[in-house]
C-alpha cells in the first residue's frame, strides 16, 4: 500500500474492545499498513471519534482516505472488498460466502450471553447465562467437526469473528465456572491453532487485564463476584 502513505488507513479503537480486535486482525491478516489510535472510550472520546461516528460515538471506526466506516462487521467486509487481492478472508463461492457470514454473525452470541454473565448477580441468573453461553459454544463446536478452521482448511472471516472474543473467554469461564478446553475441546484446539498466527497473537488483549477490568465493572454495579 506504501505509495499512498501510512495515514491512508486509520483505525480508532480501544484495547479492551473485542470489536476493535476483530478489525485489527483483519487488517493484520491482509497485511494492510494502518495507523492505530487508542480512544479513551469511557472518559474522554476524541473529537476525531465524535466527528467520524456521530451516530453511535463508539469504536471501532476505520478511516480510509478520509472517509469513515463504522461497526466492526461492516468494517471487516469493507476491508475484504477494498483489498480483494490481499489474502481473501471470505470464500469466492456465493453459497460458502453466505455460510461464512452466517457463522460470523452467530459468534456475536458469545458477546450476548457472555455479557449476561458479566452483568448477572443471582445464582439462577448466572446459571441461565452459563447454560446459554455454553450452548452457543457447543453449537460452534459441532460446526467445526473435523475441520482445521470454521470454513475448512483456511483461516478466514469466521475465525476472525470468533477470535475477537477469545481474550474475554477467560473472564466468561471464570464467572461461569466452565472450561473451554474441557467442555469444547475442538473449539479450544481451533483457538490454539489461530493463536499461532501473528495477526491474532499480536492483536489480542491480555485476558487477565480484561478480567480485572470486568471485576471492577461488576463492583461498580454492586454485583457479587
Amino acid at each position: 500500500m506504501g505509495e499512498m502513505g501510512e495515514t491512508e488507513v486509520v483505525l480508532l479503537g480501544w484495547h479492551l474492545s473485542m470489536f476493535s480486535t476483530k478489525v485489527r486482525i483483519a487488517l493484520e491478516e491482509k497485511g494492510i499498513e494502518y495507523e492505530y489510535k487508542e480512544e479513551d472510550i469511557l472518559h474522554n472520546k476524541s473529537p476525531l471519534l465524535l466527528k467520524n461516528n456521530p451516530v453511535y460515538k463508539k469504536v471501532p471506526v476505520l478511516i480510509h482516505n478520509g472517509k469513515p466506516v463504522c461497526e466492526s462487521k461492516i468494517i471487516t467486509e469493507y476491508i475484504e472488498e477494498s483489498w480483494k487481492d490481499k489474502s481473501p478472508l471470505l470464500p469466492s463461492d456465493p453459497y460458502l460466502r453466505s455460510q461464512s457470514r452466517f457463522w460470523a454473525d452467530y459468534t456475536d452470541k458469545i458477546y450476548e450471553f457472555g455479557m449476561k454473565l458479566v452483568r448477572g448477580s443471582k445464582g439462577e441468573e448466572m446459571e441461565k447465562a452459563r447454560e446459554e453461553l455454553l450452548g452457543c459454544l457447543k453449537v460452534m463446536e459441532e460446526e467445526i467437526g473435523e475441520k482445521s478452521f470454521f470454513m475448512g482448511e483456511k483461516f478466514g472471516h469466521v475465525d476472525i469473528a470468533f477470535m475477537s472474543y477469545y481474550s474475554h473467554i477467560y473472564t466468561f469461564e471464570t464467572l461461569g465456572k466452565f472450561s473451554l478446553e474441557k467442555d469444547c475441546p475442538k473449539l479450544f484446539a481451533l483457538a490454539t491453532k489461530c493463536m499461532e498466527r501473528e495477526s491474532v497473537s499480536k492483536t489480542l488483549g491480555d485476558p487477565h487485564m480484561i478480567y480485572e477490568a470486568i471485576i471492577m465493572y461488576r463492583k461498580s454495579l454492586n454485583l457479587e463476584d
